[in-house]
């Protein structure tokens, strides 16, 4: 057997959004903090149903976990299955003006990963939480999990991502 850490000492998976009706205004996940992580990836899942519109997908950062100053983070590319049951392939992709359309194909399993390092935000500013933000969506149910790694400090397990 291969000796080494567990995932689970490696990074911290923290709930940004748990399954539910994505939103048709701004504000789907919560902030989570990147103060003592340097990497964290982003994963949206979605289940389209019938009469789709799409979400339009960005990232915000703020100073803190409550959302103070929050403005939209720049990122360029994603990856996107747009079919989970037919196949398990990610597809890069790049993000035009840092927002991306989730798929309008009715009765469709979505993911969407997006890769984030604690350097894209803006540090000298104050700047060190992040959120996924979901807008003008109908008819579909999302959730969104982050996955924190590289931890600063210590294991990950004892490190919270949800208190500043």
């Amino acid at each position: 057997m291969h000796q080494g850490l567990r995932g689970i000492d490696k990074f911290k998976i923290v709930t940004g959004c748990n399954p539910a009706l994505l939103a048709t205004t701004a504000g789907d996940g919560d902030f989570v903090s990147m103060k003592n992580y340097d990497r964290c990836t982003m994963i949206l899942t979605v289940l389209n149903a019938t009469t789709v519109t799409g979400g339009a997908v960005t990232l915000l950062q703020a100073s803190d976990v409550a959302g103070t100053g929050a403005k939209a983070l720049a990122f360029t590319t994603m990856w996107a299955n747009t079919d989970t049951a037919a196949s398990d392939t990610l597809v890069e992709t790049a993000v035009t003006s840092n927002t991306f359309t989730t798929s309008t194909t009715n009765s469709k399993a979505l993911k969407y990963v997006i890769e984030v390092q604690a350097s894209d935000l803006d540090v000298a500013g104050g700047f060190d939480c992040l959120r996924i933000d979901v807008a003008s969506s109908a008819a579909s149910v999302g959730n969104v999990e982050y996955i924190l790694h590289e931890p600063r400090y210590g294991s990950p397990i004892a490190v919270s991502a949800i208190t500043d």
